[in-house]
């Protein structure tokens, strides 16, 4: 994988990166946003909250996004008794009386998270350091994981009986909050005749483990320019209640707002947004494409936002004007 510049390689991640997609299209009917934003996400080297009702192909999708980049992946069905030791792995006793360390399913490319808000607190904090060190530490040895390393984890909807809502701080970890929504009656007719025939659809392999930390480096690279980086900065302090840069919105409906990580997520995020489109650099409108989702699960409402009907998508969208 050799490009004379990093504008030839720009180039080269644009047809890549259309390459994905229609191989995931080929599996996966509709959710264009969806696809388009896993694989920012992927190249950002973030992670993925997916919310949506069972039955919208999420772990089709993972599974899909495996085979298309190359990855391993690994499913973990998150349960109210899955224990820590479940997901990171344990420490045993070998034939010779010698601790010996068994590698859990976090060991991989790709870790399915599945219906995460199902577990208890404790379990869901298993992933914390996984999530952001790319390690994890058992009976005090740190091991290292698999790279490239990504989290798509799905939720039921919070409303649902017998969940546990995520920790703001394992929420924060999460790049991208993402909605599946229902297909369109097109697109379900589309999903019913394909899955009713009989005829199983694979995804070719497009890119692998070298070529995706390539183009994730490559898009770190890209420059800024100050008044994109003040933008996003400023749209994060607009939702910091009771600070001089806050959104009247802000005072009146939330109880906090996002923390740093939101704004390097909004420019790494621009940034990956801009590649994928052949730009060279981001501008306020790579911002303000990836902004929703990154911001939508680090804002928290209060009482009064609940009982006016103030959503947190509505939120967002009235400080980005």
């Amino acid at each position: 994988m050799k490009y004379n510049n990093d504008v030839e390689a720009v180039d080269a991640f644009v047809e890549k990166f259309k390459l994905l997609k229609q191989e995931i299209a080929r599996v996966i009917v509709g959710q264009d946003e969806v696809v388009t934003n896993t694989l920012i996400s992927i190249f950002s080297q973030g992670h993925v909250l997916l919310v949506g009702v069972p039955g919208l192909a999420k772990t089709l999708l993972v599974n899909t996004i495996g085979e298309v980049l190359g990855l391993s992946y690994n499913r973990i069905q998150f349960t109210p008794d899955l224990m820590p030791s479940d997901i990171i792995g344990t420490e045993i006793l070998d034939e010779h009386r010698k601790f010996k360390f068994i590698k859990g399913p976090v060991f991989s490319n790709i870790i399915l998270a599945d219906e995460i808000n199902r577990t208890p607190p404790k379990t869901q904090a298993a992933l914390l350091e996984a999530m952001q060190e790319k390690a994890v530490t058992v009976a005090g040895n740190r091991y290292k994981l698999d790279t490239p390393f990504f989290v798509l984890a799905t939720q039921n909807p919070i409303e649902q009986e017998g969940t546990y809502p995520l920790p703001e701080a394992q929420l924060d970890r999460f790049m991208f909050n993402l909605v599946l929504d229902y297909p369109s009656f097109t697109e379900e007719m589309d999903v019913v005749r394909r899955t009713t025939t009989g005829i199983i659809t694979e995804a070719r392999k497009v890119l692998d483990g070298d070529e995706i930390a390539f183009f994730q480096q490559l898009v770190r690279k890209l420059p800024v320019a100050d008044n994109v980086l003040e933008y996003a900065v400023g749209l994060v302090a607009k939702t910091r209640k009771g600070t001089l840069a806050a959104h009247p919105w802000a005072d009146q409906y939330l109880n906090w707002g996002a923390g740093p990580r939101a704004s390097q997520y909004l420019i790494i995020g621009a940034k990956a947004h801009a590649a994928s489109r052949g730009k060279y650099s981001p501008d306020i409108e790579d911002v303000k494409a990836v902004a929703l989702p990154i911001l939508r699960h680090r804002i928290v409402r209060n009482y009064k936002a609940e009982a006016e009907g103030v959503t947190v998508d509505r939120f967002i969208a009235e400080i980005m004007g």
